[in-house]
């Protein structure tokens, strides 16, 4: 493995923990917009609330992570994709920021028609968010981004039929993510008629997403074959694994073994992500610039990578005590305080 070779794969672990934790966080945005009206959805809404707040800011950690290693560890990619699909980039973006002020005043205003509106921008843009991110992700996955400064076109690069699939999946496993942990989460409150509700649309979740990669892959073969061949290739094993961990969630979310069917959503996410870098390698940008040619120099991808040893040392621990803490059960009140 080359020293460039290393870097990718810490960029791509950045990148799957984003999609997967990220992505339920943008779920639950999803969620929140499709829970009705302001009285039948207030218990979905207070769930998905108590859920998202004490770590949505931390989930997106991973986001710039994987924006400073692309752009130190390979600036030439960095480049062609900025300057090629900056309008996606631009308007997930805003997406966010819009995403993370609503969430911010709808908690602390008071009057209802702005918490019904800043609720509404928070739901509208944890939609349009991850879509245009996935956008752009089919628009690298299937060649659309040529090296160098501004030489795609900044409208058909994105604007074609794999990247629309990578939105309309990515939007589909936020959605599935997110019903899979607000099951669990339900289940820990006590709230069994949440529960219900929540498997009902993961498990309508999965089916939907499933259908979509089904029939994406025929759009994959005509509109990328570079991709749609390495796909059936050297990383059929990890489009393997994926279909069956979403099968094995499924089946766990029907005997309503919600912690297990985390697992299995997580892993066939992981595995579909994991999939997608083998396809594409050895191109950074298909089918033009290679990890070799993108990378930076051997001293900068040398210091790179101790920096990214030292910062997981410090950062993952501290992570895995965050989302530990946030999982346990609320507390209960003593019979002595409650008398």
């Amino acid at each position: 493995m080359t020293l460039a070779d290393g870097v990718l794969v810490c960029l791509w672990v950045g990148l799957t923990a984003y999609a997967i934790f990220g992505g339920a966080d943008f779920g639950g945005g999803i969620w929140d917009l499709l829970a009705g009206g302001t009285e039948r959805g207030a218990r979905q809404r207070n769930l998905i609330e108590h859920s998202i707040a004490p770590v949505w800011e931390a989930n997106h950690v991973w986001l710039i992570f994987v924006l400073v290693v692309l752009w130190t560890g390979f600036p030439a990619a960095f480049a062609a994709v900025a300057s090629t699909l900056y309008i996606p980039l631009t308007l997930a973006a805003l997406g966010m920021i819009a995403r993370g002020s609503a969430f911010a005043f709808r908690k602390s205003i008071e009057t209802l028609p702005a918490r019904r509106f800043f609720g509404a921008l928070f739901a509208l843009s944890s939609l349009v968010t991850p879509f245009f991110l996935g956008c752009v992700a089919g628009a690298v996955a299937s060649g659309q981004v040529p090296p160098g400064l501004a030489e795609g076109d900044v409208i058909s690069s994105w604007l074609n039929p794999t990247s629309i699939l990578g939105g309309a999946l990515a939007v589909g496993i936020c959605a599935f993510q997110a019903a899979v942990f607000l099951c669990d989460d339900a289940r820990r409150e006590g709230d069994q008629a949440l529960v219900g509700q929540f498997r009902a649309r993961a498990l309508a979740a999965a089916v939907v997403v499933g259908l979509v990669a089904v029939a994406g892959l025929l759009v994959v073969r005509h509109d990328a074959r570079v991709l749609y061949d390495e796909l059936f290739g050297r990383a059929l094993p990890c489009l393997v694994v994926s279909a069956v961990a979403g099968v094995l969630s499924l089946g766990l979310l029907v005997k309503r073994r919600f912690v297990a069917s985390r697992v299995s959503a997580t892993a066939a996410v992981a595995a579909m992500i994991w999939g997608w870098a083998l396809a594409q390698y050895p191109y950074m940008l298909i089918p033009h610039l290679t990890i070799e040619q993108a990378a930076a120099s051997p001293v900068t991808l040398r210091a790179l990578l101790l920096v990214l040893v030292v910062g997981s040392l410090l950062l993952v621990p501290a992570l895995v005590y965050m989302y530990a803490l946030f999982q346990r059960p609320a507390p209960q009140p003593s019979k002595a305080n409650s008398s």
